[in-house]
């Protein structure tokens, strides 16, 4: 089995104009990897996120990538804002767009970007509505769509930024089952930031629970034996 290193964390600290939110952070990200990041509102999960993807460096320490998530080769799946549900295009040139990073030089895409575009929206069950306007879909549809961007762009990791917000419960379990299908069948290694635990850790691997002044990071079976996780089971049988 592939368990190569594509992400690792080194004493990092997170945080904002010097002020930390996380500080010694220890974590890896092997190839099939299926972790989800939980805490409260505010602790530090998306800041995480962002140093991750790189568009944040870290306060101290140091975040390790693989050389093809150097070159850009990660799917992020961010939190949608309004007006990115609105976006006048068509559903096949929202996913197409998720190769524009390996574009380079070219004003066009290839052949090859083309009809992996056509696969990724198989793959998610939406190729039917590769013609359809994007705003026109529903919140399930666009999430579907969203992520066969994303697998557009990623080589072998996911990101994704709490990707069940708006979802009725039903397009919630289907989007779990989808990325579950990705990470055990395609190997697709998954980073999920969440607030639904008790989904998480069904498919979870391991877990990362940011608190305000402290953090556990493990498997999900040893997260359940942690303070962190046996307040969760307590407050969920309340």
């Amino acid at each position: 089995m592939n368990n190569r290193e594509l992400l690792a964390c080194r004493d990092v600290s997170l945080g904002y104009e010097g002020r930390p939110l996380l500080t010694h952070l220890n974590l890896e990200v092997r190839a099939g990897d299926y972790l989800c990041v939980v805490g409260e509102n505010g602790s530090g999960k998306s800041t995480l996120m962002k140093c991750l993807l790189g568009l944040l460096p870290p306060l101290a320490g140091e975040i390790r990538r693989a050389p093809e998530l150097r070159r850009g080769a990660i799917g992020y799946l961010p939190q949608q804002t309004r007006a990115q549900r609105d976006f006048p295009a068509t559903v096949y040139e929202v996913v197409l767009s998720g190769f524009l990073n390996q574009g380079g030089l070219r004003f066009f895409y290839t052949s090859a970007q083309r009809a992996g575009a056509l696969m990724n929206l198989g793959k998610l069950g939406v190729l039917e509505l590769k013609d359809r306007c994007y705003r026109e879909l529903s919140g399930g549809q666009q999430q579907r769509v969203l992520l066969a961007r994303a697998l557009c762009a990623a080589g072998a990791l996911l990101i994704l930024d709490e990707p069940i917000t708006g979802l009725d419960p039903a397009a919630a379990q289907d989007l779990y089952k989808t990325l579950r299908y990705l990470n055990e069948s395609e190997g697709m290694a998954v980073v999920m930031v969440t607030h639904d635990l008790t989904a998480a850790l069904q498919s979870a691997r391991t877990v990362l629970h940011i608190g305000r002044s402290s953090w556990f990071y493990g498997t999900a079976a040893e997260y359940l034996r942690s303070p962190e996780g046996r307040r969760f089971q307590k407050e969920g049988n309340a």
